[in-house]
């Protein structure tokens, strides 16, 4: 039974005008139920979604007028229903509820979706997938084959590659490897029982793990890039590069470790304002090797970039090739697991003190790390082709509390230190910061200054 919900006008009118958006859509409630299974095909095949079923809309010029239609009762939406219960035998990808609103006629269907581990394919037996507000058809063989590469169905890693099998036979890596970790096998015969090395040819996880230069075998898919733009600005700049891109190469468990040292290096010599001057930005070591260690056993190696790590003044940005697997969303990541690639979690696991410790545990142990030093969270995004994560030295401390520490070593503060100091782009927005501690009484304008030089101090 569908639970039935009362709702207050407000709401009901927040409803109505909603944007659509690539989470988000609203549908008549005179729509086909196949036309439906479209638009539910395409959340759960991409990154989960919302449908409210019972909002009119008409366009006039150009403005979106929308009002509450809605059903006249629970069994007038059964077809729909039923339509979308036959698209997956479990039930699993959706949950509904309907609202009713004493000023509007009629209930609501709200259909959250949830992304699905599987393909879910319409009632046409074609699979959508969402881009912005937009449903698209998988019409070619190469676009289901990279839909399942995206959802963790298939998975790149296994893929054979022709090459000599010495590459991964007899390489320093896998022979160094044996004697520390598994003494008693021939590497041939152990890797076969890995299953990363397949009748005679090695596979993308075992170049990866036990080659010692995947990237001569896997060009532009198998390296990091590390970038230092000397700027707080949203995007970087060839004009702000602080020297040519570094390249990181090897197998990936030097990979991780040598990307990390380089990123700390860098880190290291960037300055920052605080409340007792410039001081070195330190961003907490297990944050970075968490970020990075995911960044590169959860990548998807079937797309051929390299991951990139861009150094800002005020943050360190690294990007990861490929959406997030399976179930995985940006609102369970950090509950939930899909591997993408688990011979390599598996088997990089082995190695002596492995990056990725604690299975699972990655990102929630960057978060803790953050919290630790009192920075701010990670935030993670989601690309048509990558997932983002993006440390910032940004203090947990708010803003006004920041302007009153540094003012306690401090004779005055301007607006462009204060700015500097908080992360703050705007400088209106930093002005309310000022006046709400001036209206609270603990700080006053400078006698005198004005224009620029303009500054507070203690009151």
């Amino acid at each position: 039974m569908i639970e039935t919900k009362k709702i207050t006008a407000q709401d009901a009118d927040r409803i109505k005008y909603l944007d659509e958006s690539h989470f988000l859509d609203l549908k008549s409630k005179a729509i086909r139920p196949a036309k439906l299974t479209e638009t539910i095909s395409a959340f759960a095949n991409t990154s989960a979604g919302e449908i409210y079923v019972g909002i009119e809309e008409n366009d006039i010029l150009t403005l979106k007028d929308r009002h509450w239609n809605g059903f006249n009762d629970v069994e007038e939406a059964n077809g729909l229903l039923q339509a979308i219960e036959r698209l997956s035998p479990l039930g699993n990808h959706y949950k509904a509820v309907f609202y009713s609103c004493d000023s509007e006629q009629g209930l609501i269907l709200h259909l959250t979706i949830y992304k699905t581990s599987n393909i879910l394919f319409a009632s046409n037996k074609k699979a959508y997938i969402r881009r912005g507000a937009q449903k698209l058809p998988i019409e070619s063989t190469e676009a289901l084959k990279r839909l399942k590469y995206d959802k963790g169905i298939t998975t790149f890693e296994d893929s054979l590659l022709s090459i000599p099998d010495e590459y991964i036979t007899n390489s320093v890596v896998v022979i160094e490897f044996m004697i520390n970790v598994v003494p008693m096998s021939e590497p041939e015969s152990w890797l076969k029982n890995q299953l990363v090395f397949i009748d005679g040819k090695p596979t993308v996880a075992g170049v990866l793990l036990f080659a010692e230069e995947p990237q001569a075998i896997l060009p532009k898919r198998s390296a990091i890039k590390i970038y230092r733009y000397h700027t707080a600005n949203d995007e970087g700049e060839r004009d702000t590069l602080a020297f040519d891109p570094t390249t990181v190469e090897g197998h990936i468990y030097t990979l991780i470790e040598t990307a990390k040292n380089k990123v700390k290096e860098i880190v290291e010599k960037i300055q920052k304002l605080g409340p007792d001057g410039l001081e070195n930005i330190l961003y907490p070591e297990e944050a970075l090797q968490e970020i990075i260690t995911n960044a590169v056993i959860h990548r998807d190696y079937s797309i051929p970039k390299d991951i990139h790590i861009r150094i800002f003044d005020n943050r360190i940005e690294i990007e990861s090739p490929g959406r997030l697997p399976g179930h995985i969303t940006l609102a369970n990541i950090l509950d939930d697991q899909s591997a993408r690639n688990p011979k390599i979690i598996r088997l990089i696991n082995k190695f002596p003190n492995p990056p990725n410790k604690d299975v699972g545990e990655g990102l929630k142990t960057a978060f803790e790390a953050m919290n630790k030093l009192r920075l701010k969270e990670p935030e993670i995004t989601e690309t048509d082709a990558s997932v983002i994560v993006i440390l910032r030295h940004e203090s947990l401390s708010s803003p006004e509390q920041m302007v009153m520490d540094y003012l306690s070593g401090h004779e005055n503060i301007t607006n462009a230190i204060a700015r500097e100091l908080t992360g703050i782009k705007s400088e209106n927005t930093m002005k309310d910061v000022f006046y709400r501690l001036r209206d609270r009484g603990e700080i006053e304008p400078v006698p005198g200054r004005v224009g620029r030089s303009f500054a507070w101090q203690k009151s």
